[in-house]
């Protein structure tokens, strides 16, 4: 039975909004800088409206003037337009500026707390291991800056239409007037009928639109979804092209990348499919934009009711206030493709938030998990421990063990039978299944796989990972290196290289051997770590180790029989019911 408050934990992490992922930067340590530059880019915006209605104003006098053939006013009129011109071209240079300023802090800290999370306590690990969430790299580097800028925009221009809005519905209601009219004998007047024409034909347009481009949000969000598939596919092939090579799989790769592709090239046939029945009606909604504010006046005109000149700061006012209103036409693919960003970023959240939960939750760990605790005893020790895959399925038995210091344990057993899954146990990487485990709370744990991780950088860094690359001098880092059977690289320590691509499979074991004689855990576990090696080169690692790291207690997962000697005890280990 699950606890009620891990239930109601569980619906917490479910319920990410767009409001949360909005709200946490603006109450953060960067809230200070971060109101600052909004108000100084809402304050321009604010002087834009500003313009603007001064330029709605300037063209009565402008058109009156050329109507009126008044050569006096002309050039003045044309001094005030050059002065208002060059204001906004400078508020607009600033406001952009300041905007890509805020819009990058906001995914700079964005970026810096998804990157704290998803590292955090191994949620990576956990989401990669049962497969929670696609493509997290994509989420981080593309969704993050996509969320921070088009919020940004869509924000500060929603903020900006409503103050033009109001200001210019005043505007255009007291210049155009009220339309009278006759309908059965019986007068009517219908005051501002020129914002009433505006927000209708907005709202009809709007509605028009919703109907005909909502399903783009979903097809969108599966386009941004198939090109990271695609993309992650590619990298794939580049990151094992000597493997693919060797085994000769040029034909099923490229029919694979090309099975991936085809399904951009489906959804991007509806996107298609969508966008031009959007631009079929943006475009006719545009053009009729064009006359309808003219026809609509034009019966106040030809009747004397003003001038030509209040006829185009009509038609230029109508203009706006329809632009206003149609925020919501205008802004459409942005609002669609935000969303479908949105989704993802609160898919990604609500995964990292309930990594843990996910794991409490599985029929693996009904009857409590795998409980690792940290002692201060010396010793590791495990007891009742079995291991189990995430569906509850029993895996293996693991015998009741005790590992001292300086002790060498050799775990054996069937193939399949769990040997890897021990060690993600002792890392407390696997919760799955049943027992105890006690570790010492002080002790040094390295744990060096059969395909050892090597960033990207120096040899200094690769070496001294996961501590900083100036953790060990240069004598020891050398040493190391010799030591390892790599003295051709001791002069290479501040070389930069894709070192996973440029050592063969047994440099790069013995390079994470180096790194066990600089770090000096107190328990070292060995998952297949020489399989690469030749007898000789495995021989002289063991050797090396042993004789550097007397005191550190090791466990080893080989399938070669030569590294019993080594070992002066057994960890057995019983398969169960599943295969591995």
């Amino acid at each position: 039975m699950i606890d009620t408050r891990t239930e109601n934990t569980q619906q917490k992490a479910d319920e990410v909004s767009a409001w949360s992922l909005i709200k946490p930067y603006w109450v953060s340590e960067e809230r200070g800088f971060a109101w600052g530059l909004l108000v100084a880019i809402i304050a321009i915006n604010m002087t834009v409206v500003w313009i603007n209605v001064r330029l709605n104003s300037w063209n009565a006098d402008f058109y009156n003037a050329l109507q009126n053939k008044n050569v006096k006013d002309f050039p003045h009129l044309l001094l005030i337009f050059t002065g208002l011109a060059f204001a906004y071209i400078l508020l607009a240079v600033y406001g952009r500026y300041l905007r890509q300023m805020l819009a990058f802090r906001w995914r700079q800290w964005l970026t810096n707390k998804y990157l704290e999370q998803w590292f955090g306590d191994k949620a990576f690990y956990r989401i990669e291991r049962d497969r929670l969430a696609d493509n997290p790299d994509q989420r981080i580097s593309d969704d993050l800056q996509s969320f921070a800028t088009t919020t940004l925009s869509l924000s500060l221009d929603l903020l900006s239409t409503l103050v033009t809005l109001v200001t210019f519905i005043t505007i255009l209601w007291t210049i155009a007037g009220a339309l009278t009219f006759s309908l059965g004998g019986t007068p009517i007047t219908i005051p501002g009928y020129m914002v009433w024409a505006a927000a209708l034909y907005a709202i009809l347009g709007s509605l028009i639109i919703q109907k005909v481009g909502h399903p783009l949000v979903s097809i969108n969000y599966q386009q941004q979804k198939v090109e990271a598939d695609f993309r992650f596919g590619l990298i794939r092939v580049r990151e094992n092209a000597e493997q693919i090579a060797f085994y000769d799989g040029i034909t099923t790769e490229t029919a694979t990348a090309k099975s991936i592709f085809q399904r951009i090239r489906d959804n991007w046939w509806l996107i298609m499919k969508y966008t031009k029945r959007m631009t079929f009606v943006l475009s006719f909604y545009g053009q009729i934009a064009i006359i309808f504010p003219i026809m609509v006046a034009a019966p106040r005109y030809f009747a004397g009711a003003f001038s030509f000149g209040v006829l185009m700061q009509i038609s230029s006012a109508f203009g706006t206030v329809s632009d206003s209103f149609s925020w919501f036409i205008n802004s459409y693919s942005t609002l669609v493709e935000w969303r479908a960003t949105v989704n993802r970023l609160r898919e990604f959240k609500r995964v990292m938030r309930s990594t843990h939960i996910r794991e409490e939750n599985s029929p693996a760990t009904a009857r409590g998990g795998i409980n690792l605790h940290y002692t201060s005893t010396p010793s590791l020790t495990t007891k009742d421990l079995t291991l189990a895959l995430p569906n509850g399925t029993p895996l293996s038995r693991v015998a009741n063990v005790s590992v001292e210091p300086g002790s060498r344990w050799l775990v054996v057993g069937p193939s399949g039978s769990g040997k890897s899954t021990l060690m993600r146990a002792l890392a407390g990487l696997w919760p799955f299944g049943d027992g105890t485990i006690d570790a010492p709370v002080d002790a040094k744990m390295m744990f060096i796989p059969q395909v050892s991780y090597l960033p990207i950088g120096t040899l200094r860094a690769a070496l001294a990972y996961p501590s900083p690359g100036g953790t060990f001098s240069d004598e020891e880092t050398r040493e190391a290196l010799r030591l390892c059977n790599l003295g051709s690289y001791v002069d290479r320590l501040e070389e930069s290289a894709h070192w996973a691509r440029s050592l063969s499979p047994g440099e790069q074991q013995r390079l994470a051997a180096a790194r066990v004689l600089l770090h000096k855990p107190d328990f070292l576990f060995l998952d297949e770590a020489t399989s690469a090696l030749d007898a000789e080169n495995e021989l002289h690692i063991y050797n090396t180790v042993l004789e550097k790291l007397p005191k550190a207690a090791i466990l080893s997962v080989a399938h070669r029989e030569s590294v019993a000697m080594f070992h002066d005890y057994k960890i057995e280990i019983e398969r169960t019911m599943a295969e591995a």
